[in-house]
């Protein structure tokens, strides 16, 4: 019996994958590699025949536009808010539901629900949770007594990146805790069993064995949250639209405004290439850095 030669199995791997490969280069490597010759043009629509090539002055006009950093603080304050509490949540919830109790499953369906909302429909929720004349937040405080009359929330400078913080963590904790809750059912029971012999206590257990199994999970939540947070828009969109007085102007909402507001697609690029390559780089950063504890 003769069987195929390892030559002819790669020729045929690669003939079935093709279709796939030619799909993915025209769905996502040309627009990769499109949006960056863009980049080194001046391209505006107001003036689509008047395209001069630039180099790499959009990327020099962004980093001179003072705008531009205050949209890059504003993005971290987000990121550091949201990727803090999502990680703290999301911790308490995994350790909780690792646990064996009655209502365990219909508690794990229910963290789901958030989870599964678009962020359209999340935003827009919490724009009516968050209104001023009826909002469901507004009377709440009332009703406990925090408060004496409404209060416009999303327009009060100081609380709308805050807001938006909370309806971002609302909805990105289920799928942190079911990463976390899947690292946690990986360490071996005996490990506890070993450690309650010796005497340890539950603080002494959680800090030496379950602390340091939840790395691999604590690192692939920091990292994914960290680049939804970085690049996230909708919420931006349905809330505020950067306001009020670009309090919640962050570098995803400066590169819609950019792009589809000024018309001007080449300093467009060149910013969502900026986020992009920030992106990445933090990334590299939080995989190097948690690999060498693993």
């Amino acid at each position: 019996m003769r069987y195929p030669s390892s030559a002819y199995d790669q020729r045929s791997a690669m003939l079935f994958l093709a279709p796939m490969m030619a799909v993915l280069m025209a769905v996502a490597v040309f627009p990769v590699l499109y949006s960056f010759w863009i980049s080194l043009f001046d391209l505006k629509l107001t003036r689509p025949h008047r395209v001069p090539f630039v180099w790499f002055n959009n990327y020099l006009k962004v980093f001179q536009d003072p705008l531009f950093w205050e949209s890059v603080l504003r993005t971290v304050n987000f990121t550091l808010m949201s990727v803090l509490a999502i990680m703290v949540i999301a911790t308490l919830m995994a350790l909780l539901l690792n646990q064996e109790f009655r209502g365990r499953r219909v508690l794990s369906a229910i963290l789901l629900i958030p989870w599964a909302i678009p962020y359209v429909a999340n935003g827009l929720m919490w724009k009516w949770i968050y209104d001023s004349g009826y909002g469901a937040l507004n009377g709440l405080l009332l009703q406990l007594g925090f408060i004496d009359k409404y209060l416009v929330m999303l327009g009060d400078t100081d609380k709308t990146l805050g807001l938006i913080t909370n309806a971002f963590v609302w909805k990105e904790v289920p799928l942190a805790t079911i990463l976390l809750l899947v690292t946690l059912k990986s360490v071996r029971p005996d490990l506890y069993s070993a450690a309650k012999v010796d005497g340890a206590n539950v603080w002494q257990r959680f800090l030496h064995i379950t602390l340091p199994s939840l790395v691999p999970g604590f690192a692939l939540v920091v990292i994914y949250e960290t680049m939804m947070a970085i690049r996230h828009f909708d919420l931006f969109f349905v809330l505020t639209e950067g306001g009020p007085a670009d309090a919640s102007h962050v570098v995803a909402w400066q590169v819609y405004v950019e792009t589809f507001r000024k018309l001007a697609f080449g300093t467009g690029a060149a910013l969502a290439y900026i986020m992009a390559v920030a992106t990445f780089v933090l990334a590299w950063f939080i995989i190097r850095t948690t690999s060498r504890k693993l």
